[in-house]
């Protein structure tokens, strides 16, 4: 006959072994939660400083595989607003990179995003990207070439932030929480925070499946991407597969005009 201190011991026994199964399925549901973030999470800029993980492009480091780092992300300042509007909201611009590698120009429709071309000719007027290099590259889980930090390291900004636009541009997310930006979309970059982007954005060399949280802005032409390709070819400085490219790209001259 089992004895009331016997029944109470089955019964903790049970609950302990419950509680344990509730743990592991909850260890076993973040660590597949983890992998689809550092997966698509390969563009994102740490408020503060560029806190990149290891392989994605999100808040993480820029030595990181781009399957694992997190986003490449400008530090966001507090503070600032962002610039008057001063564009045409209806017109069609194009945002024009003059680098050491080749030409670069990126198409932008300010109707779909007015705040994102405002911001960059506003930038591109004061000067503020010439002299300044593409600081990361990722060529694995996503292919990106990362650009506008007058820092260099992942962590400059313009002092403002921008809102985000256009987030359904390019259809809504799948199952795993990714959506495809396209070979040559240019998008911008962000602390992973809602309406945290400043002045860095990626150039999208092949496919890549991120969130759908970056502002799709702008697509290269034919012969930029042909440039960008080149650089991405010649791989990651130091043989990895997440950081500063091989083929360093300095931005010599930027200009954004009416079409």
């Amino acid at each position: 006959m089992v004895t009331s201190d016997q029944r109470r011991r089955q019964l903790a026994r049970e609950k302990f072994e419950r509680q344990q199964k509730r743990r592991e399925e909850a260890r076993r549901q973040a660590r597949r939660r983890n992998t689809i973030i550092a997966s698509g999470l390969a563009v994102v800029l740490a408020a503060g400083g560029a806190v990149y993980a290891s392989v994605a492009l999100s808040d993480d480091n820029s030595g990181s595989d781009a399957s694992a780092s997190q986003n490449p992300t400008p530090s966001a300042s507090k503070g600032s607003a962002e610039p008057a509007m001063s564009i045409d909201k209806k017109a069609k611009y194009t945002f024009s990179l003059t680098t050491d590698r080749g030409a670069i120009s990126i198409a932008m429709d300010a109707a779909k995003t007015p705040h994102t071309v405002n911001s960059f000719k506003s930038l591109a007027d004061k000067g503020y990207f010439d002299g300044t290099k593409c600081h990361r590259l990722t060529t694995a889980g996503i292919f990106v070439l990362q650009c506008g930090d007058p820092k260099g390291d992942g962590t400059g900004d313009p002092g403002y932030t921008i809102p985000d636009e256009n987030l359904d541009g390019l259809g809504k997310a799948g199952t795993d929480g990714t959506v495809t930006y396209p070979t040559g979309t240019v998008a911008m970059a962000n602390t992973g925070q809602p309406h945290s982007g400043g002045s860095q954005f990626f150039l999208v060399y092949k496919d890549s499946k991120l969130p759908p949280g970056y502002t799709p802005f702008g697509t290269i032409d034919a012969a930029g991407l042909k440039t960008v390709q080149d650089v991405a070819k010649a791989g990651v400085e130091g043989g990895g597969q997440d950081g500063a490219p091989k083929t360093a790209v300095t931005i010599e001259k930027a200009a954004v005009s009416k079409v």
